[in-house]
């Protein structure tokens, strides 16, 4: 199709960029510039939500006194990471749509789909705590719980019902930021996000080292946090509140990439309480398709592993409890580097949708290659990070003081380590990928390649 062919189309022999893009390339940033701009708050803003859990789980670790606390946490937290993950189509699609809308001109159909995706996340997020609450047994039976022990059983049901609380405001995150991406706005993420996360930190030290209350005190924390987040995304895009750049599209006009308008009025998002004609729905509803069952398909893998790790000790059930931990550490150092990786994926999913909206094939085909540059020594960077914490010890000395723990935790990290190069690359061709609005390819590619490894 046309951004496919956006995509491959080589530059024609004397082609002047400004006269497809409409502006002064004197007073556009570099691709490079562009990128930065957007990676660095969108890496921070990415990386501060998976800390919450890694700080739930560093301060459960440290103050438990055997397995069972994180291991209850591990095996309701692969539920919630599976749970909240499939809905990542609210950011991932939305971020083009509103971004190749705007960079075309059209405002208001930019603004309806930020409309749409914000009512969808508040709808799914109801029913998806309702089910979490609903089913919660039946689901951690399923993660092997009745392996781990009445204890960790507990630990575990109590952290997943409270969590699970929070399931609309996960969502509206999600929703929000793809929103804000799609206005090149990663800095408002970054700092909304990072005040919740503080927030999150001093409830942890309050709840689980001054009052004792374990893997329930982690959850009240993140539950608060997160649900204060999403109630400030909101007033921000409704215009309550400033954006990190004082208001929706403010960013633009130092951009010199949104075209001229002759309305002052500020933009507002706010959710659509009607339902609105199939065809306005449609592109987000069939993109959302898309992209959910490819995060279903790599959740399913990811949820597998860790009912593995529950069950690859047979009937020891200290066992099973140290695999299932050290399984939890890992997941969660995994996660942090997919979401550091993500932000090149950010940055390449905004530039390309607006490069494409643009009709701008030279801006597209310059971005992709330099989102890919960058990949790899990013890639190379992580596993040197996460070599160096392995072999002095500072990683399995930070999450648990358990033996049996950081011995299996120990056998985990060089797989971690190896892939991170590949990590890096694949997620950077997502970002381009899913700024081309091509969510079907990315399905059927995700579905073969875990149907490969289960084999």
């Amino acid at each position: 199709g046309e951004r496919t062919a956006l995509l491959a189309k080589p530059p024609s022999i004397g082609s002047d960029k400004s006269t497809t893009t409409g502006s002064n390339d004197d007073d556009k940033p570099s691709i490079g510039q562009s990128i930065i701009s957007l990676a660095v708050p969108a890496l921070a803003g990415l990386a501060i939500d998976p800390l919450m859990t890694l700080a739930d789980t560093a301060f459960v670790g440290r103050t438990a006194t055997n397995a069972d606390a994180l291991a209850g946490v591990g095996s309701s937290a692969a539920i919630l990471t599976f749970s909240f993950y499939i809905f990542n189509f609210l950011c991932t699609a939305t971020t083009p749509l509103v971004a190749s809308r705007r960079a075309s001109g059209d405002e208001q159909r930019a603004l309806a789909v930020g409309g749409q995706a914000l009512s969808l996340a508040l709808v799914l997020g109801s029913a998806l705590s309702a089910v979490l609450v609903l089913l919660c047994q039946p689901l951690l039976s399923v993660m092997g719980t009745g392996v781990t022990g009445p204890e960790a059983n507990a630990y575990a049901t109590s952290f997943l019902v409270i969590r699970a609380i929070a399931a609309p405001a996960v969502l509206s995150i999600s929703a929000a930021t793809g929103i804000l991406r799609g206005y090149l706005d990663t800095k408002t993420a970054l700092y909304v996000l990072a005040a919740a996360n503080i927030v999150n930190f001093v409830l942890d030290v309050v709840l689980i080292l001054g009052a004792d209350m374990g893997p329930t005190g982690a959850a009240i924390a993140t539950t608060t946090a997160e649900w204060l987040a999403a109630l400030t995304f909101l007033g921000v895009l409704a215009g309550k509140l400033p954006s990190a750049d004082g208001e929706l599209g403010s960013n633009q006009e130092s951009r010199a990439i949104l075209p001229s308008t002759s309305s002052d009025a500020p933009l507002t998002v706010v959710p659509i309480l009607s339902i609105p004609p199939w065809k306005d729905v449609k592109p987000l509803i069939v993109a959302s398709s898309s992209v959910f069952l490819r995060t279903f398909v790599l959740q399913i893998s990811l949820s597998g592993a860790a009912a593995m790790a529950a069950r690859n000790v047979g009937s020891d059930t200290a066992g099973a409890s140290a695999s299932i931990a050290a399984h939890q550490i890992a997941l969660q150092l995994w996660l942090l580097c997919s979401f550091v990786c993500d932000a090149l994926a950010a940055a390449s999913q905004a530039l390309v949708a607006d490069a494409i909206g643009r009709q701008d094939a030279n801006d597209t085909r310059d971005i992709s290659n330099t989102i890919f540059a960058y990949s790899f020594g990013l890639g190379g960077i992580l596993a040197g990070a996460l070599s160096f914490g392995m072999m002095s010890g500072f990683l399995l000395d930070f999450f648990t003081t358990d033996g049996s723990t950081q011995a299996a935790l120990n056998e985990l990290l060089p797989l971690l380590i190896l892939a991170q190069p590949l990590n890096s690359f694949v997620f950077a061709a997502d970002g381009v990928l899913q700024g081309a609005a091509e969510f079907t390819y990315q399905a059927k590619a995700m579905a073969l390649s875990v149907s490969a490894g289960v084999a």
